[in-house]
C-alpha cells in the first residue's frame, strides 16, 4: 500500500513538473512572438517615417541646390529654376552655354539629398537680344501667366513660365497629362509665341 502511495506521489510530481515546463515553454514562445511582432511593427513605423520625411524634405533639397548654384561663380543661377520631387531635382531655365548647363548639373548632383538630376536647361542664343526683344518676351510671359491663372484646369501656381526670344518654356508640376496639354495649348495661343517647350512634370 505504501509503495502504491509513493508511486502516485512520484507520478504527481512528474506530471506537475511537465506541466510547469510546458507552461514556461508556452510563455517563452508567446513572449518571443510578441517581441517579434513589436520589432516588425517598429520597423514598419520607422520605414513609414523615413518615407514621410523623404517627401517632406524636397523643399530642403531645393533650397540646398539653389544655394549651391548661387555659390558657384561660373553659373548665372538667376536664370535657373530648381524643383524637387522625391529627391529628383529638375533644372529648367536658360543658360549661356552647354558648359554652364553641365556645371549646373554637376553642382546639383553633388548636393546632399539629391538622388538624381533631370537637365531641362535651354541654351540662350548667342546673339545679343535687343531691348524690344526683352520687352516682347516679358509681355508674352505675363500674358501666358494671366491666362493660366484664369484657367480652371491648370494649377497655375505650380507652373513656371519663361520666354526667350519668343520661345516659351513651361516647367513645374501638374497632376495629369490633361493639365500639361492644356497649359501648352494656352501658351501656344498667345500672340508672339514662336514655340513652346513643355517641361512640365506629371505627378500622380
Amino acid at each position: 500500500m505504501k509503495n502504491i502511495l509513493n508511486a502516485k506521489t512520484m507520478m504527481a510530481v512528474v506530471l506537475g513538473t511537465l506541466l510547469t515546463a510546458g507552461n514556461a515553454l508556452a510563455e517563452e514562445t508567446l513572449g518571443q512572438k510578441v517581441q517579434q511582432a513589436a520589432t516588425t511593427t517598429g520597423a514598419k513605423i520607422d520605414s513609414s517615417l523615413q518615407k514621410a520625411s523623404g517627401y517632406m524634405d524636397d523643399s530642403t533639397v531645393t533650397a540646398k541646390v539653389k544655394s549651391a548654384l548661387m555659390d558657384d561663380k561660373g553659373i548665372e543661377s538667376g536664370d535657373i529654376s530648381v524643383s524637387t520631387t522625391k529627391g529628383v531635382v529638375t533644372l529648367t531655365g536658360f543658360v549661356p552655354s552647354q558648359a554652364v548647363a553641365a556645371q549646373a548639373v554637376a553642382v546639383a548632383t553633388k548636393t546632399e539629398g539629391v538622388q538624381s538630376v533631370s537637365d531641362k536647361l535651354q541654351i540662350k542664343d548667342n546673339a545679343t537680344q535687343s531691348v524690344g526683344s526683352y520687352t516682347d518676351d516679358a509681355v508674352i510671359t505675363s500674358s501666358i501667366k494671366a491666362k493660366l491663372l484664369a484657367d480652371k484646369i491648370v494649377p497655375s501656381r505650380h507652373v513656371k513660365v519663361e520666354t526667350q526670344e519668343g520661345v516659351v518654356q513651361l516647367s513645374g508640376n501638374v497632376k495629369n497629362t490633361a493639365q500639361s496639354a492644356r497649359a501648352e495649348s494656352i501658351a501656344k495661343a498667345v500672340s508672339g509665341v514662336k514655340s513652346v517647350k513643355n517641361d512640365l512634370t506629371v505627378t500622380h
